[in-house]
């Protein structure tokens, strides 16, 4: 089993920066996959950003050049810096574990094992 906790969520003006954090605990892998996904009102979860445990690291298209994943593994800690935030960011954004990936980018809600409660981004106009 394993737990995630987020944090990091808030309001900010648009063009603006947060850093969220995610920490694991339990019994992780030696190679899971942690992602982060997000979910705004009456859409589905999207596909974010991922890292593997090498860390290599792989963005939805939406977000690259804005959004970096980045982890400590001696923390078990995933964080997501973004920058250059847009209204269309606005949702709710949970971190994940995919214990034993599949393939190298796991980009599929359904591929992970674990999932955070989530923590809310709310980018102003």
């Amino acid at each position: 089993q394993v737990q995630l906790v987020e944090s990091g969520g808030g309001l900010v003006q648009a063009g603006g920066s947060l850093r969220l954090s995610c920490a694991a605990s339990g019994r992780t892998s030696s190679s899971y996959v942690m992602g982060w996904f997000r979910q705004a009102p009456e859409k589905e979860r999207e596909f974010v950003a991922g890292i593997r445990y090498s860390g290599g690291t792989y963005y939805a298209e939406s977000v690259k050049g804005r959004f970096t994943i980045s982890r400590d593994n001696a923390k078990s800690t995933v964080y997501l810096q973004m920058i250059l935030l847009k209204p269309e960011d606005t949702a709710v954004y949970y971190c994940a574990v995919d214990q034993f990936p599949a393939e190298l980018g796991p980009t599929r809600p359904g591929q992970y094992d674990y999932w955070g409660q989530g923590t809310q981004v709310t980018v102003s106009s």
